[in-house]
């Protein structure tokens, strides 16, 4: 557990239980085994991610924009991009367990932020939420991480994601 488990507990408490996000993952939450052990080292045990529909986040790319020591180099977040796309799954999550996302996300620490993002699932249009490097942390400085590519890819595979897209994601930016 980290210093983060009784700040989400608390968010979670006073959560609006009747509503519900489509959130848009795009990234490493995408690795069944790693979110599984990520759940367990913060005692999230109780929480279960929804199996997703695969998504397309239209008119956004990955930008390797957020410095991360964990992962020794820069990670991805979206930027607008017109005719871009971005694939990933939709998550329809309850209000009591956004806090839970937020803080997978990095929302809770303030490395990122939420952002619409427009998304095609089965064919039909819809707004989500994705996770966004926060502006205040954003850098182009310093090398890509690739530890973070190759969970990527593995996270893109693990959730089924285009074949084409996936070796797009293994080239790196």
């Amino acid at each position: 557990m980290d210093s983060h488990y009784d700040q989400v507990m608390k968010a979670r408490s006073q959560a609006d239980t009747a509503t519900s996000k489509l959130y848009f993952a795009y990234s490493t939450i995408l690795d069944r085994a790693a979110f599984e052990e990520w759940r367990a080292q913060h005692s999230y045990d109780f929480f279960e991610l929804p199996e997703g529909r695969l998504a397309e986040a239209l008119d956004v790319d990955l930008v390797y924009d957020f410095p991360s020591r964990w992962w020794g180099g820069r990670v991805a977040g979206l930027t607008d991009a017109p005719g871009s796309r971005v694939y990933g799954r939709v998550f329809d999550i309850g209000g009591k367990d956004w806090p839970i996302i937020q803080h997978k996300e990095g929302a809770v620490t303030s490395m990122c932020v939420e952002r619409a993002v427009r998304v095609r699932v089965e064919g039909h249009e819809m707004k989500a939420v994705a996770f966004v490097t926060s502006p205040r942390r954003a850098s182009m400085e310093g090398p890509v991480s690739q530890r973070f590519i190759e969970a990527l890819v593995r996270g893109a595979r693990s959730a089924g994601l285009p074949p084409d897209y996936i070796e797009r994601v293994a080239r790196g930016p």
